[in-house]
């Protein structure tokens, strides 16, 4: 009999702290989960997916009821990898009440084995209620994008030193408060390689250091299917163009009625006489 797979749990992934980088990428459907659960250890479903499949101008439309429908597309094409599913805009802030009723939502609904939201030291309290209460938090410090109307934009944190003290405090606080992990993303390269130092949690870095704990990226990014990406994505792939030319290929034989042939159609099953 073959043996069951056990997923990756939060204290697993704490636990690789200063050990093996942990990889992870972003995912919002089971096909892509599929393809990503043999090579992560932690899937996202990320509030990116506002931007990625719905082509809003940030994360902040995105719903609860957005995530909790491809966290459960996510879980059901994946069965190792730590699945943390975003909590959107308007969901966590008001009070750490109102965030435990949707990070219990997000885990009933979809199965998933952590949360991540974003905030440093005005979320402590929130994290560590949630921890308390038997919720896993990812954490999330630096560039914050459901912030980017108070940031002023999608620009990279810390690349003054002045700034350095307040974004490690937010470190600080969230891993204090118990956070399995922080995401640092687009913190200036020695900033994050100091935090990493300084925290007890794994960091996982986007736009970040090579020596944080682990790294992340939008998937459609590092494919070449996005056409605007930050500075901090390497593409391993121009997906995008490939898509293109099959599609046109696809288009031009329909209408040269060259597809579908022979081989695509089904012929009438042979009479016995």
């Amino acid at each position: 009999m073959s043996q069951e797979v056990q997923r990756l749990n939060a204290s697993e992934i704490r636990r690789r702290k200063g050990a093996e980088p942990i990889v992870a990428l972003t995912s919002y459907h089971a096909h892509t989960a599929r393809l990503l659960d043999r090579h992560c250890d932690v899937i996202l479903v990320g509030d990116s997916l506002g931007m990625v499949m719905h082509g809003f101008e940030s994360t902040v439309p995105v719903t609860l009821e957005m995530m909790i429908l491809q966290g459960r597309a996510v879980m059901r094409g994946s069965r190792r990898a730590l699945v943390v599913i975003d909590l959107p805009f308007g969901s966590y802030e008001a009070s750490k009440e109102q965030a435990f009723m949707a990070a219990a939502q997000v885990m009933k609904e979809t199965g998933c084995g952590a949360v991540k939201l974003e905030g440093g030291r005005r979320m402590a309290d929130t994290v560590r209620f949630l921890v308390e209460r038997g919720v896993p938090v990812m954490g999330h410090i630096g560039l914050t994008p459901q912030a980017v109307n108070v940031l002023g934009g999608f620009r990279a944190q810390g690349r003054d030193e002045a700034e350095w003290q307040a974004i490690e405090a937010d470190a600080a606080a969230i891993d204090a408060a118990g956070a399995f992990a922080i995401v640092l993303e687009a913190l200036a390269e020695p900033l994050a390689r100091r935090i990493t130092g300084l925290v007890a949690a794994p960091t996982i870095g986007i736009g970040a250091s090579p020596a944080c704990d682990g790294q992340i990226l939008v998937l459609e990014d590092m494919l070449g299917l996005s056409p605007r990406v930050p500075k901090f994505v390497k593409r391993y792939a121009e997906l995008g163009g490939a898509i293109e030319e099959a599609v046109a290929a696809y288009a031009a034989e329909v209408r040269q009625r060259s597809f579908p042939a022979a081989g695509h159609v089904y012929p009438m099953r042979r009479q016995n006489r």
